[in-house]
């Protein structure tokens, strides 16, 4: 799926860690940002954060959600059982859009991020993440 060519959009699920919540969302992201700033780190307990810029009426949600004014008009939408965060909502920022978690996406694969913003926030070591060694699991004990 390419954010830029919505014909080629196929509608993309995705819902917290404990299945109490789902969301399909029905039309293309306007972007894929993957988020540095510090609100994100912290209520997300990364660092780093994607969300997917989809119109309020291209998502549908089933489960009951909770929700925390992390600052303004900046709320941000949780599962209340499991705790994992899942939508961002900013009348301010973002009028009539969604922000959904990309973290919660069933086919990650399915979305690519778009742009890193928020870049100011980033801890310094984090443009040294890609010359990190990889393990496809948990590395062997030394």
């Amino acid at each position: 799926m390419s954010v830029s060519n919505p014909e080629a959009f196929t509608p993309l699920g995705g819902g917290c860690q404990c299945g109490a919540v789902r969301y399909v969302i029905t039309a293309p992201p306007r972007r894929h940002s993957l988020c540095c700033c510090v609100d994100c780190r912290r209520s997300a307990g990364a660092p780093i954060v994607g969300w997917a810029s989809v119109a309020e009426a291209s998502l549908t949600i089933t489960g009951r959600t909770a929700g925390y004014n992390s600052s303004g008009d900046i709320e941000r939408a949780f599962c209340p059982r499991c705790g994992t965060g899942l939508f961002y909502r900013s009348a301010s920022l973002f009028p009539g859009e969604v922000d959904v978690s990309t973290g919660t996406l069933d086919d990650p694969d399915a979305l690519p991020p778009t742009e890193v913003i928020q870049v100011a926030d980033a801890p310094t070591w984090w443009e040294t993440i890609g010359s990190l060694p990889r393990h496809a699991r948990f590395p062997e004990e030394a």
